[in-house]
């Protein structure tokens, strides 16, 4: 049921479909004639590419021609050479995506090909790609005109495209995303989709479940089938991935390695074609300025036995592997991620990978052999998830405009199938950062269908234990318990947020109990927890992580989050749950607050601890401690204005400082004590970030494996909520709370996409007094504050003047 739940409440927010054509939503419940297809002979749990094919007749193009397709791991579709679109969207075997064209604007009177490149990358596939076996399924609505699989269906194996492994990174760290990609020009098939050619290696399509017990049941079923199936079928209620024309960058150095009798000059590339000369090995490096997720599709002819490799960096790197001034070229090399092409010497081959590629610099290695490469054209296609930037934030402060810019960079290019924590390095939906995207997403787009889809991914990846995996979908099981309270926090979000006219939060709470039940028996005598199993990860410090228990095993700071989790939860049970069950919560919290002051505040530093041997003190702990009143009211402020001057990377008398991420639960607990003017004074550390010329923002301080990382996005979030002021003040946004925090701005205007209209707002300081022009949707209502001054909001025009 809860299933069903979560494609009813992403289908009624779609504002977009998924093909040119207009195709009508999916019944959820369906019975499938297609059948599952795949190679008869390929190895199907290995790296594999295939191409499959199916000629249509047609007397005359009909006005709609929907299909439903699918395949594991990936499909590309084509129609007479179009590209129509891709898929699956990620997710798991129970809950398998297929997505919905309409294939009539492709369609022409005679003979058509229907075609689909499918790949299965095996044991180097992306961690986030779950799969059981290689094989493609595609059904037509049309009983008439049908080329649903298996009937008429061919397949041949590509031999000249192939995964490269892991040692083909040239920069050896924690890879998690998937791998470069050969294509070999003498061996690929570059006819596979010609409607007028068929090679020899075409064989009729088959079964994939010829080696089981099960091969006679290969017929697709739904997700709640009762048959044998090893993919339970679901609809694709996201919207397509955008596709669109991008730079690939201009060539910002030529070096030449080697040069044959005729020397090199490569520098018009790609504006315009040049040509290798023969004996020549060269390095040409494009920079496109700002951070990228994109398919780049590289055209060459001639130059038979030449190879170019194609290295991705989001940052070039000195001889020690260093990052600096992210604009910074002279001797720096571009490490990472690389595609390869062998070249065959005809003309007009292109190589685009099967996998977008994330780049700021892009390398092109070239070594030419005994005959002249010529580079024709180098261009790339955008994509990511399609948000629209609805919100707007204007304040006269050039560093809060380039803020805002670079937050919206970053929290696009960590936004496809699913959040991603970082686009180059794993491509991941991890609960800790994807909770801060699903707010960006709902305060700058007013679009909840990606969070939808996390949060039902997270109910969905419960352990029996009654645990959230960390991050989802996840070929590689991974458990952060901490992280399964923020989940809770998350589902909080989404019912403070956005309206939930289908019941959603409801159906989540089961999930959320488990969660607390969970962590309930973790409890000591003391209340606080102790040792935890898994990873109990709290932030990144300047020493690595913070140290989370102490020689008995107890923990202070992970029985902070564990309250603001019963927090939360108490409020979803009072309003969609158990009343009884509310109160209960409620209780234990008040219970853990005087647990933890007793066991972890010390008098003497006027802090509270991380453990309760009193040996570590962090941001984190206290920002914590404040933010759900473990520090007595009349010290939160005390306590939090020290916490504002903590920078990331630093230890100032000895307290741990928290990272870009957690700095979010900072800005709340500012908030939370009334001090949200002090906001705009803690961005100070992504103001350092701006002469390094980041077009998105890193891990973590200094020395950052990652370039683009979503949980560093949410200034853009906060300058809405607590510099504009723009809140709930009550669970759907029924209701809206503005209260500005200008700080030493003298002047901000603000659009906020509310699910009933925009938000906008018109700010102009008179001393310690403020004019305010607020705008609101034609029926929402709220209150306006300022100064401890309440005034009332109606829909429409209201203007108020406060002292």
């Amino acid at each position: 049921m809860r299933s069903i739940l979560c494609v009813l409440a992403v289908a009624l927010a779609s504002v977009s479909l998924h093909a040119q054509g207009t195709v009508q939503p999916d019944p959820l419940h369906r019975n499938w004639q297609a059948s599952w297809i795949t190679h008869p002979t390929a190895p199907l749990r290995e790296p594999l590419v295939l191409h499959f094919r199916r000629t249509l007749h047609l007397a005359t193009v009909p006005d709609r021609y929907p299909v439903r397709v699918s395949a594991d791991n990936r499909f590309i579709l084509f129609v007479n050479g179009h590209r129509v679109g891709d898929g699956p969207a990620r997710g798991d075997l129970t809950h398998w995506r297929y997505e919905r064209f309409d294939l009539a604007p492709f369609l022409q009177s005679g003979k058509n090909l229907i075609a689909a490149t499918v790949w299965n990358f095996g044991v180097y596939a992306p961690v986030a790609q779950m799969s059981d076996r290689t094989a493609f399924l595609l059904e037509s609505e049309s009983s008439e005109m049908s080329i649903s699989t298996p009937k008429g269906w061919l397949v041949e194996q590509d031999s000249g495209q192939r995964p490269l492994d892991r040692t083909s990174v040239t920069l050896q760290t924690y890879m998690a995303a998937g791998p470069g990609e050969q294509i070999d020009a003498a061996l690929y098939d570059w006819a596979w989709d010609d409607l007028s050619v068929a090679g020899p290696g075409w064989v009729p399509a088959a079964s994939p479940m010829r080696d089981s017990i099960y091969a006679g049941t290969n017929k697709a079923h739904s997700a709640d089938s009762t048959d044998d199936n090893s993919w339970g079928l679901v609809p694709d209620t996201l919207p397509p991935m955008e596709f669109s024309p991008t730079s690939v960058g201009l060539a910002v150095r030529t070096q030449v390695l080697k040069a044959g009798l005729v020397q090199p000059h490569l520098d018009g590339f790609p504006v315009a074609p040049v040509t290798v000369p023969v004996g020549s090995h060269v390095h040409l490096l494009l920079d496109r300025k700002t951070l990228t997720t994109a398919y780049p599709r590289l055209i060459v002819s001639g130059g038979k036995g030449a190879q170019i490799r194609i290295t991705y960096a989001e940052a070039l790197y000195d001889k020690n592997q260093h990052k600096a001034d992210r604009d910074a070229v002279a001797d720096r090399t571009a490490l990472g991620l690389v595609d390869s092409f062998l070249s065959d010497g005809n003309p007009h081959r292109s190589f685009e990978p099967l996998w977008w590629r994330t780049w700021r610099y892009l390398d092109l290695d070239i070594e030419t052999g005994d005959d002249p490469l010529q580079l024709e054209s180098l261009t790339a296609n955008f994509t990511a998830y399609p948000f629209q930037e609805r919100a707007t934030f204007k304040s006269g402060d050039p560093d809060l405009d380039k803020i805002w810019e670079i937050s919206w960079r970053t929290a696009r290019l960590d936004a496809h199938e699913t959040y991603m924590d970082t686009p180059y390095y794993e491509q991941l939906q991890y609960v800790g950062d994807t909770r801060l995207q699903a707010l960006i997403s709902y305060a700058v787009a007013d679009d909840d269908r990606l969070a939808i889809q996390a949060l039902c991914a997270f109910d969905d990846s419960r352990i029996p234990e009654g645990l959230t995996r960390s991050r989802y979908p996840s070929s590689l099981p991974q458990s952060i318990p901490t992280f399964s309270l923020l989940y809770v926090g998350m589902v909080h979000d989404y019912w403070m947020y956005r309206p939930d006219d289908q019941g959603l939060v409801s159906s989540l709470l089961p999930g959320t109990r488990t969660v607390l039940d969970w962590f309930a028996n973790y409890q000591q005598p003391t209340g606080l927890l102790r040792r935890l199993h898994w990873w109990s990860f709290i932030d990144w410090v300047s020493s690595g992580e913070i140290p989370t228990y102490d020689a008995n095993g107890a923990s202070c700071v992970t029985t902070l989050e564990y309250l603001g989790a019963l927090v939360e939860a108490a409020d979803l049970e009072n309003a969609h749950g158990d009343p009884n069950l509310a109160s209960r919560y409620r209780d234990h919290a008040a219970n853990l607050r005087k647990d933890l002051f007793a066991n972890c505040w010390s008098a003497s530093r006027g802090l509270i601890a991380d453990n309760p041997d009193q040996k570590n003190f962090s941001q984190q702990a206290n920002v914590l401690a404040v933010l759900y009143d473990v520090v007595p009211k009349d010290r939160q402020q005390q306590v939090l204005r020290q916490m504002v001057a903590i920078e990331p990377g630093t230890t100032p008398d000895g307290v741990l400082s928290a990272s870009y991420y957690f700095r979010f639960y900072l800005a709340r607990a500012l908030e939370h004590t009334g001090l949200s003017a002090e906001y705009l004074r803690s961005l100070d550390p992504w103001r350092k970030l701006l002469p390094l010329h980041f077009s998105t923002w890193p891990e973590t301080p200094g020395e950052t494996r990652s370039d683009s990382h979503a949980w560093t996005s949410h200034p853009i979030y906060d300058l809405l909520t607590l510099t504009a002021g723009i809140e709930p003040a009550s669970p759907g946004f029924a209701t809206v709370r503005i209260a500005p925090n200008l700080g030493a701005l003298p002047s901000l205007t603000a659009t906020y996409p509310h699910p009933q209209g925009e938000i906008n707002v018109v700010y102009q300081r008179h001393g310690s007094g403020l004019s305010a022009t607020i705008t609101l949707p034609a029926k929402l209502t709220g209150v306006f504050v300022f100064n401890g001054k309440t005034w009332p909001l109606t829909p429409g025009l209201n203007k108020i003047l406060a002292q």
